[in-house]
């Protein structure tokens, strides 16, 4: 259900922090920006994020997991390989992370810094 124009401003506000709350931490839109081109590997995503560390990686996936956008599959192997990918649920996402990098880009634009 899509709040509508003529929504409570407090229940708009909610829906807002409910969403924050699932795209919070440093690290999240990052991970996601990554899976939105496909299923990724562990040791991918983590080479395609050098900073973040092995402990906050397996962190965040396993929030994004529990939050129901990611999807885990181990494939049986040795070692077994582990991949993530976006749930149908977390799909919906990727319009909303690309309109956030366009503004981002925009508004740093406007301040004359891109950090």
């Amino acid at each position: 259900m899509a709040p509508t124009r003529d929504a409570d401003p407090i229940e708009a506000t909610a829906f807002v922090r409910a969403a924050l709350q699932v795209l919070e931490g440093k690290w999240t839109l990052p991970i996601l920006w990554q899976l939105r081109q496909g299923p990724q590997r562990y040791g991918d995503l983590r080479r395609l994020i050098p900073e973040i560390s092995d402990k906050v990686l397996t962190q965040r996936l396993r929030d994004l997991e529990r939050d129901g956008l990611v999807l885990r599959q181990v494939t049986p192997a040795r070692p077994p390989q582990v991949s993530y990918r976006f749930s149908d649920h977390g799909r919906t996402l990727v319009p909303v992370i690309q309109s956030l990098c366009a503004w981002g880009l925009q508004h740093g634009g406007r301040q004359g810094r891109l950090d």
